[in-house]
């Protein structure tokens, strides 16, 4: 049994070509939640979504976000509605008393479904309504994703890193917000001062995730701040990673990273925006997966390899490099 973190769309290109070295049936993916928000009273789980509909051979590779060929007239409508009535767009957050009332794993991100500022395609709606009510029916978060996955057919576990709240709120000059509203409706402006796990440390890891640790665990080539970084953020979780063997994949050619705000995110809180800042960032790491033209010097092993994730084919090819790394490790 190997387990994969995943958040953001680098582990879930990692593993879109993974079958044929890392058998679904004998793989858990454990994914991030920090990026969770409930937008017009519905949880909307993102990083367990691309997993989901990943398995379930229904991603829209073209986003890695969402649903393939799904319609979108229940969000045109919504942003017709506010027009007509002439409603502020853009990211509407609840209350601050609303954002700790109602149910619990909703803390902190809490928007507003006026002219809702992500993209929610119909189809994809039915699973956030589903997951949603579920909550709502007393199942904890990690059921509820046992039920999605079921229906789906997933061959692999997906586990969610937690059942409690955690909230990635990125700090900047113009004040603290969501890490969904700085990364989607803003295009990841204004500049990062700080990022904030908020409620990491009061919760807690699942029974079911800290087994999954006990075995290997591989760490694709995700974004070591907000796509890693609220797992790390939970003390049993970081705890674990050091008591077993880990592997991870850089997501940077030495200072040059493929895609996404990672380095924006990492110069942000502090930390090298390359390849030697994600080993830093990875202290329990036992092993590396460079890309053959990283020139990046390490303290522990290291397999290369060309490390673009253009399709199944380059994933395949950078699954055998992360067994390899596993075997050195």
């Amino acid at each position: 049994m190997v387990t994969f973190l995943a958040g953001g769309t680098g582990t879930p290109k990692l593993l879109a070509g993974a079958d044929g070295v890392f058998p679904p049936q004998e793989t858990t993916v454990v994914a991030n939640t920090g990026d969770d928000i409930e937008l017009g009273g519905h949880l909307i789980c993102p990083d367990l979504d691309t997993v989901l509909f990943l398995g379930g051979d229904d991603l829209d590779r073209e986003t890695w976000w969402g649903r393939a060929d799904d319609t979108t007239e229940t969000h045109d409508e919504l942003h017709r509605l506010a027009d007509a009535a002439d409603l502020e767009t853009g990211p509407r957050y609840l209350p601050a008393e609303r954002q700790t009332a109602g149910r619990a794993i909703a803390r902190w991100r809490r928007f507003s479904g006026v002219a809702e500022f992500m993209l929610i395609g119909d189809r994809d709606r039915a699973v956030h309504l589903t997951r949603t009510a579920l909550l709502d029916e007393g199942e904890s978060l990690t059921a509820v994703t046992r039920t999605l996955a079921d229906a789906f057919d997933l061959d692999r576990t997906l586990l969610p890193m937690s059942d409690d709240p955690v909230a990635t709120i990125v700090h900047t000059p113009s004040g603290p917000m969501h890490f969904q509203e700085w990364w989607v409706a803003r295009n990841g402006e204004p500049p990062v001062e700080d990022v904030e796990f908020r409620g990491s440390a009061e919760a807690d890891p699942t029974d079911a995730v800290l087994a999954a640790l006990d075995g290997p665990v591989v760490i694709g080539p995700s974004n070591p701040v907000t796509s890693i970084g609220p797992m790390l953020a939970i003390d049993d979780i970081e705890r674990a990673l050091h008591g077993t063997t880990v592997v991870a994949v850089s997501p940077f050619v030495g200072d040059e990273v493929f895609s996404g705000p990672a380095a924006d995110l990492m110069a942000g809180t502090g930390v090298e925006p390359s390849t030697a800042g994600v080993a830093a960032s990875y202290p329990f790491a036992d092993a590396f997966v460079l890309d053959e033209a990283d020139p990046t010097e390490l303290d522990r092993p290291v397999v290369r390899t060309d490390t673009t994730l253009d399709g199944p084919t380059d994933a395949a090819r950078v699954a055998r490099a992360v067994d390899r790394a596993l075997e050195v490790a």
